[in-house]
C-alpha cells in the first residue's frame, strides 16, 4: 500500500473527513515519526510496532563490478520491529 492508497482508503473510511485534511494528517504522523527517528527516540505504536534507529559500524565491503574492497562509513538506520497483535493477527489461518 503506498501513502496515496492509505490516505484514499482512510478518507472512504471517514466521509465527514475532507481529503485534504486525511493527507495533512496522515503526513504530519510520518513527518513526526521521521523527526523523532532523527532525534535518535524510539517511536512505539502500541499493538502495531516500534520504530527506532540502530548504528552499522563502518566496515570495509566490497565493490560488486569490481571485487574491490571499499571503506563503508558509520551510518544509522531505521529499525522497525512489530508488534505482538500485529504478528497474531498476520499469522492467523
Amino acid at each position: 500500500m503506498t501513502k496515496s492508497e492509505l490516505i484514499q482508503r482512510i478518507a472512504e473510511l471517514n466521509p465527514h473527513l475532507y481529503q485534504r485534511d486525511v493527507e495533512r494528517i496522515v503526513s504530519t504522523i510520518f513527518d513526526e515519526i521521521a523527526d523523532a527517528l532523527a532525534r535518535g527516540d524510539r517511536v512505539e505504536l502500541r499493538g502495531f510496532g516500534a520504530f527506532s534507529v540502530k548504528a552499522r559500524g563502518a566496515r570495509i565491503g566490497r565493490n560488486p563490478r569490481t571485487g574491490a574492497a571499499v571503506q563503508v562509513s558509520e551510518k544509522s538506520i531505521p529499525f522497525f520491529k512489530t508488534g505482538k497483535q500485529l504478528r497474531e493477527r498476520l499469522n492467523e489461518a
